[in-house]
């Protein structure tokens, strides 16, 4: 594997609510190499997005535990004083793109002045160099430099999102976290940004945490594929490895409900619910749902290194 950016090892977020404690993020690890892109799949409530606020450390007041480390390039961001994280990481080392983003901009204040803030407030940036760098960034995603003085309902839902990714990285940052980045875009749009995304990661070597339900979509920009289920990951790999040949048997089921143009095969559905994050069951959080069930799937199983940087958390690998 290439040279690590973010190293993620043994993360816990667990919420506490009326009902019980939600096990949000169990225990889960991966690195995402710089220059590079992790695709993060999985149903809905798994806990895809609460992985990105842990690593950006972006926690609600009713959080029950906060563990684990979390390196970006062989620095333990996990322990470090809020005050710091915030100062030193947050948007400057980290930045992060959030599940239905376009709704965030404020519609009182032109786009431009929105993009600029971040360097007036963080690096005490004279207002018309901060809207000056705010242009550029314009063009960098593909905008008109004089829509710095639109305003927000003066914009498409595709130039909204544009907007969002300049405002993201116009600290500059390492790695950006894309939480669903496309999901309430038509797909011609949609085929626009995906585009726009990879050329920024080629240009500024970015490295990205690409968030999605989506696998095709996952697979038009990712160079690594982590598949989660129920507050864990139960696989992660090179792409191709995971998409071509999966093997833990929620991935199988996944990939094999997506549609195939060149092949006659109707696509699977996959039976049963997720379990409740609210005291899963014992053992393997997927037993119920899995065709391969036998007596050892009652036990938690590790994580079994089944290939070159290819893993897979079920039993049936480490008979």
């Amino acid at each position: 594997m290439p040279e690590p950016l973010l190293e993620v090892k043994d993360l816990y977020l667990y919420y506490k609510t009326m009902r019980g404690i939600v096990q949000a993020v169990d225990g889960i690890s991966f690195t995402v190499p710089k220059g590079m892109a992790l695709g993060l799949v999985g149903e809905s409530g798994c806990g895809k997005s609460s992985t990105a606020n842990a690593i950006m450390r972006l926690l609600p007041k009713n959080t029950h535990k906060f563990d684990g480390l979390i390196k970006l390039d062989g620095k333990n961001i996990a322990n470090i004083p809020l005050e710091d994280f915030r100062r030193s990481i947050r948007w400057k080392e980290i930045a992060m793109i959030f599940q239905g983003a376009m709704n965030s901009l404020n519609p009182v204040l032109k786009v431009g002045f929105q993009v600029a803030e971040p360097l007036i407030i963080h690096l005490n940036m004279p207002k018309d160099e901060a809207l000056a760098k705010a242009a550029e960034m314009f063009e960098t995603v593909m905008l008109p430099p004089a829509f710095i003085d639109r305003y927000p309902h003066e914009l498409s839902g595709g130039m909204k999102q544009r907007v969002i990714i300049a405002m993201a990285l116009i600290m500059k940052p390492k790695l950006l976290i894309l939480d669903e980045p496309t999901s309430a875009l038509d797909v011609s749009v949609q085929a626009q940004i995906m585009n726009l995304l990879k050329k920024l990661k080629k240009d500024f070597n970015l490295s990205m945490i690409f968030i999605t339900h989506d696998i095709a979509l996952a697979s038009d920009i990712s160079d690594y594929l982590a598949v989660m289920y129920a507050g864990q990951i139960v696989e992660v790999g090179p792409i191709e490895d995971v998409l071509l040949d999966p093997k833990h048997p929620y991935a199988q089921k996944l990939i094999a409900s997506i549609p195939r143009l060149r092949e006659d095969r109707h696509p699977e559905f996959l039976p049963g619910v997720p379990p409740g994050l609210i005291n899963p069951p014992p053992g393997c959080r997927f037993a119920n749902r899995c065709p391969y069930r036998f007596e050892k799937c009652s036990e938690d199983p590790p994580i079994f290194n089944i290939g070159k940087e290819h893993y897979v958390k079920c039993w049936l690998y480490g008979r």
